[in-house]
């Protein structure tokens, strides 16, 4: 899939997710910035690659569309990871890589072997492999771990690793299932994990279990957005790893735009509505509050520049920089981030919080709950029914929603223009709820 074909679809997913069925297609192909032609042929492109990876039934295509827009919070499954499993190979890689696994499933085979059973299992669509392709194939797939060189020498057998799987009771795979279910949905990155997730749920279906068995909790805590931001991780760290810079086009999410489309017909150009930017990449931070990723990063006319993931298309790694420039720009941008609730860099500011613990008997979720994400903030108890909550964090933009979100719970006690502003929004609030 072409690069920028794949930054619509995420666009167009993200978009999906968010809005649900509050836009008709008019509507959602101007938020897009596409033609409504295009929004019909790209949720038929996504409705064939999600029927290809994963066969559905007569009803389940025709209800896909409409699944699509209106019904994706109510499976356990995140709609959304399809689109990774398309991006990863090439279509001709795709299938061979997966010929290659399914024959060395049950059996041990030789290179020549293997080259010998591909040609005759290869679609007639596809051109059959030479043997150096085959060999760069295993070579690939003994690396990550999914098959295993056989003990013996020359000319080498290889069989797939499922060592794992195969030795665990059945017990014990459920366990697994659950363990990772937990884990994909709660941790960050997830994509990954979700792919652990969809293995192990095809492991447990060959041992004869029902698709409800995986769905028994129906446990799922995640950010579409989140999950799709993912796509571009792997290259952000490469080329932070390699200190390569970072070529690409923004739309500030204050724009309202989603996508822009990489003009190639001059008959249909049209200025773009975002910024082309070069920025050498530093660091990744994850919002847990928001689900959003940030990247930090430092551009030669501005210094530290802060983007969102989401507004970030067409990305493509540039040159690479010294290492002494690379570790003094990490340096400083740490400094300046070294008291940031996320990623404000504004001048410090003393809070001071007092937070009710609850008045009834079990676990005080309040304390449990300031402890666990008040980061570097500090604790000091005031009397059995309160505590206070200390901390200097850059500016209040950032940990003023985390305050807000405790309710009755927190009462800021300085800075005294936080408190000022805090009742101002909690008294339009009370308006909002008076009986009319």
């Amino acid at each position: 899939m072409a690069r920028e074909s794949f930054d619509k679809e995420v666009q167009f997913l993200r978009l999906l997710a968010l809005a649900g069925g509050a836009y008709n297609r008019q509507q959602f192909a101007s938020r897009l910035g596409i033609s409504v032609h295009t929004y019909d042929k790209t949720l038929r492109y996504l409705k064939d690659m999600r029927t290809s990876l994963q066969p559905l039934s007569e009803k389940q295509e025709s209800d896909l569309s409409e699944g699509l827009r209106y019904n994706h919070y109510e499976s356990a499954d995140p709609l959304l990871l399809f689109l990774f499993r398309a991006k990863s190979l090439k279509e001709s890689e795709s299938v061979r890589l997966s010929l290659t696994i399914t024959l060395l499933q049950d059996q041990t085979l030789t290179a020549k072997e293997l080259l010998d059973a591909c040609s005759e299992s290869m679609p007639l669509d596809f051109l059959c492999p030479d043997e150096k392709t085959i060999r760069g194939d295993l070579k690939y797939l003994e690396e990550v771990g999914v098959i295993i060189r056989c003990e013996g020498g020359r000319p080498y057998r290889y069989r797939a690793a499922n060592d794992l799987v195969d030795r665990l009771s059945d017990d014990e795979l459920l366990d697994l299932y659950d363990f990772v279910d937990v884990m994909a949905n709660t941790q960050v990155p997830a994509v990954q994990g979700y792919l652990l997730r969809d293995t192990l749920k095809k492991a447990l279906g060959k041992r004869g279990f029902a698709p409800e068995t995986s769905d028994i909790h129906l446990y799922k805590y995640h950010y579409h957005s989140r999950i799709l931001d993912e796509a571009y991780l792997h290259l952000i760290f490469q080329a932070i790893r390699e200190r390569r810079k970072l070529h690409f086009l923004y739309l500030s999410p204050k724009k309202g735009k989603n996508y822009a489309s990489k003009n190639t017909n001059p008959l249909f150009e049209r200025e773009t509505e975002g910024s082309d930017e070069s920025t050498l990449p530093l660091l990744v931070i994850y919002d847990h509050q928001y689900g959003r990723w940030y990247l930090i990063g430092h551009h030669a006319k501005l210094g530290m520049v802060k983007y969102r993931m989401e507004g970030i298309t067409q990305i493509t790694a540039g040159e690479a920089v010294e290492e002494a420039v690379f570790a003094a720009m990490l340096e400083r941008a740490r400094q300046q981030l070294a008291s940031s609730w996320v990623t404000d860099t504004l001048r410090p500011v003393r809070i001071v919080a007092r937070f009710y613990n609850p008045d009834r008997a079990g676990a005080n979720f309040i304390r449990e709950r300031v402890e666990a994400q008040g980061q570097w903030g500090t604790i000091r108890e005031e009397s059995d029914a309160t505590f206070l909550y200390e901390i200097a964090v850059n500016g209040t933009y950032e940990i003023k929603p985390w305050l807000r979100s405790f309710g009755s719970s927190c009462e800021v006690l300085e800075p005294v223009w936080l408190r000022k502003e805090l009742i101002a929004e909690w008294k339009e609030l009370r308006e909002y709820y008076e009986s009319v």
